[in-house]
C-alpha cells in the first residue's frame, strides 16, 4: 500500500557541522522517541580517513569488539500524523563526498518511492557563534527552494564561504528534484563542549516546526537549564568571563529588541498547545 504522506528525512552529521554535539543529539532524540529502526548503513572503508575517525574498542561479555566510524539510515513514523520520517546519523566524511552524499540519496529515493510526492530533506546543524548562553539559542531555518519558503515561510540563505557535508547534500538533494532545507542553531563559543543541550532544544523546536508536531523534551528542558545554571557558576567565578557575555547579552538585546512580535508570540503559542495536544 503507498504512503500518501511525502517522505521527511532528517540528517545530521558529527564534525564540522556540529558545535556542541547540538544537531547530531537532536537527531538522535527524534530517533530514540520515535523507535527509530536501521535500514541502510554505508561502508566506512569508502569515506573515512580512519587516521582523522579512528575505530573504538568496546569491551562485553563477548570480549573487545572494534566500534567502526559509520553513517547509517534509519526509518520511524511519526506518532501523531503517521508520516514516515527517515534519520541520517553519522559522522562529517573524510573523502568522496559526492559518491558519499550519491549513496545517502539513494536510499532516500528508494524508500520514496513507496511514498506519494516529493521528499524533504532537512539538513541539521550548528555552528559556534558570538551568543551569550543567557538568552534564547538562535536559530535559523532557511531554503533555496521556493516552494519550501513559501509552505514553511522561509528565507533564502544568504550565506557565502566554506560548506560541510549537509550544504552539499541539501544542494544536491535539490538537483535531484527533492525539496531540501536547512536547521542551523548558534552555538555560543565559549562553551562549545558537548553536550549543549540548551542548543539542541532550540533544534528540537525548530524541528516541530517542520515536522508539525511535538517531541518530547521534558528532559530536555530539564537538561537545559541545568546546563544554563552551571555555565553561570563558571562566569561567575571568572571576571574577564562575565565581563564578555554582560556585552554579548546587550549587543543581542540591542539588535533582537522587536523580536517579541505578535507572530513570534503566536507561534510559541502555537507550539505550547500542540505539546498539551499532540493530536492538534
Amino acid at each position: 500500500m503507498t504512503d500518501l504522506t511525502p517522505i521527511l528525512v532528517l540528517a545530521a552529521f558529527e564534525g564540522w557541522n556540529d558545535a556542541g554535539n547540538a544537531a547530531s543529539d537532536a537527531v538522535a532524540l527524534v530517533a530514540t522517541a520515535w523507535d527509530a529502526r536501521t535500514v541502510a548503513t554505508l561502508d566506512p572503508e569508502d569515506y573515512y580517513d580512519f587516521q582523522v575517525n579512528r575505530p573504538m574498542v568496546t569491551r562485553g561479555d563477548a570480549g573487545a569488539e572494534l566500534a567502526w566510524p559509520s553513517t547509517r539510515v534509519s526509518v520511524a513514523t511519526s506518532p501523531v500524523t503517521g508520516r514516515r520520517v527517515l534519520l541520517v546519523q553519522g559522522i562529517e566524511p573524510s573523502m568522496r563526498w559526492r559518491q558519499y552524499t550519491d549513496a545517502l540519496l539513494d536510499v532516500v529515493a528508494q524508500w520514496s518511492g513507496e511514498a506519494a510526492g516529493v521528499p524533504t530533506v532537512v539538513g541539521v546543524g550548528a555552528l559556534l557563534a558570538d551568543v551569550p548562553h543567557t538568552r534564547p539559542i538562535p536559530v535559523q531555518s532557511t531554503s533555496d527552494d521556493p516552494a519550501v519558503q513559501e509552505s514553511l515561510g522561509l528565507d533564502a540563505s544568504e550565506y557565502v564561504g566554506p560548506v560541510g557535508i549537509i550544504s552539499v547534500l541539501t544542494h544536491l538533494a535539490a538537483q535531484r528534484g527533492m525539496q531540501s532545507l536547512s536547521v542551523w542553531a548558534a552555538v555560543p563559543h565559549y562553551v562549545a563542549q558537548p553536550p549543549s543541550p540548551k542548543a539542541t532544544l532550540a533544534i528540537v523546536s525548530a524541528l516541530e516546526e517542520v515536522l508539525s508536531e511535538p517531541l518530547p523534551v521534558a528532559d530536555l528542558v530539564d537538561e537545559a537549564r541545568a546546563w544554563q545554571r552551571g555555565v553561570d557558576e563558571l562566569a561567575e567565578e571568572d571576571p574577564e568571563i562575565s565581563e564578555y557575555v554582560q556585552q554579548l547579552e546587550e549587543a543581542k538585546d540591542t539588535a533582537e529588541l522587536p523580536e517579541a512580535t505578535g507572530e513570534a508570540i503566536a507561534r510559541e503559542f502555537e507550539r505550547y498547545l500542540r505539546r498539551r495536544d499532540p493530536g492538534r
